[in-house]
């Protein structure tokens, strides 16, 4: 069996092991203590917004974000069908009612089109959407500009979903900093990690405080064990923090690379009947996983099974989440787009660790397919 290549491994290649040796010294392990705090400035440094609220997972950023936000039972939250699961399950968690918007072809993102008819259908049902959760997917930034333009039209907030996108770039500003709220997922798999964790960021320190009580059991201050509220233990732990720290210092670096990986398989490929998801003329993606598109099912799962049988990571693009069991009766606004995505698009090895002979080998497997 040749060496694994991993679809996008941890590239633990900084300062992990010494802010560790720190963390245990000092026996800050609980979720609690100065690497949390380190952790959540620099963050909020790097992609210029005012707080930030380092928490277990982007799933629970984006719970507590809706929570915060007021979404209540019953509430109607638009997002993207074409994402990953825990963008949409945190909308159930509240009891609230899912809208599903088909996306563009050319982020594979949201489409400002159909988002308009999909708000002004649900107007003329009676229930105007609360919210839209902003999926910048596998690390492309949305068409920002124009999702804006609707919500702030149709006055419906805005909890942008980066888990996938820090270090993403739309029009000179961060991805993640465009809505009231945003997300970033740190998970084993994404650009930077913490093995798991989230952060949620704000431009309001009311928002961000909530989040913070909330996530923290909801205890009340300077009371002991009293509680007002149905609280979460979601923070994200001081040893994590400190793997994430450590991290982020290298954000540059691993979005450089993983932009080289992007360019070494589009210029390998150059003569395979693919199309590759791009940038745009205002965007600067992270590239976090290079997806392309085959021209038919067949050949897709042909490349797919290839890769797989030299011990190369690889993955489909997303299942919808109206094609999911558990959202198969949630209301769907549909183009096609997100159906065509999924039967042709494959993600490649991505991580950031990969050598030119990793790339190689890939682009070998894909081309013997043709």
């Amino acid at each position: 069996m040749k060496e694994k290549i991993y679809l996008s491994p941890p590239d633990l290649k900084g300062n992990e092991q010494a802010l560790l040796k720190n963390v245990f010294e000092s026996n800050w392990i609980a979720p609690q203590g100065p690497m949390i705090t380190t952790f959540e400035n620099n963050l909020s440094k790097t992609v210029s917004v005012s707080y930030a609220v380092a928490l277990n997972s982007a799933t629970s950023a984006i719970h507590l974000g809706l929570k915060v936000l007021g979404i209540k039972k019953g509430d109607k939250v638009l997002c993207t069908t074409f994402t990953f699961v825990a963008s949409v399950n945190p909308i159930s968690y509240i009891g609230a009612v899912p809208i599903l918007v088909d996306v563009e072809k050319e982020t594979w993102n949201i489409c400002p089109v159909l988002l308009e008819k999909a708000i002004l259908s649900e107007i003329e049902k009676g229930q105007k959407p609360k919210v839209l959760i902003l999926v910048h997917g596998y690390g492309m930034p949305a068409k920002v500009d124009e999702v804006l333009a609707i919500t702030k039209k149709y006055n419906i907030l805005v909890l942008e979903d980066a888990a996938s996108a820090l270090g993403s770039i739309y029009k000179n500003q961060y991805c993640g900093t465009f809505g009231d709220v945003g997300v970033f997922s740190f998970n084993g798999n994404k650009i930077i990690t913490t093995s798991g964790g989230g952060m949620l960021v704000t431009y309001k320190k009311e928002l961000a405080d909530k989040t913070l009580y909330l996530s923290t059991q909801a205890k009340e201050a300077n009371t002991g064990y009293e509680h007002h509220q149905i609280g979460f233990n979601y923070r994200l732990s001081n040893v994590l923090a400190a793997i994430g720290v450590a991290q982020l210092e290298l954000l540059n670096d691993f979005v450089n690379k993983r932009r080289e990986n992007h360019l070494f398989y589009k210029n390998e490929l150059r003569d395979v009947e693919v199309s590759f998801l791009e940038d745009t003329i205002n965007t600067k993606s992270n590239f976090w996983l290079t997806s392309l598109l085959f021209n038919s099912h067949e050949i897709k799962e042909k490349v797919r099974l290839s890769l797989l049988a030299d011990n190369i990571e690889c993955r489909s693009l997303w299942m919808p989440m109206h094609q999911q069991k558990i959202y198969q009766f949630a209301i769907f606004y549909s183009n096609g787009n997100s159906d065509d995505l999924h039967q042709r698009g494959l993600s490649l090895p991505s991580g950031s660790s990969m050598s030119t002979n990793d790339l190689q080998r890939v682009c070998k497997v894909i081309k013997n397919c043709f």
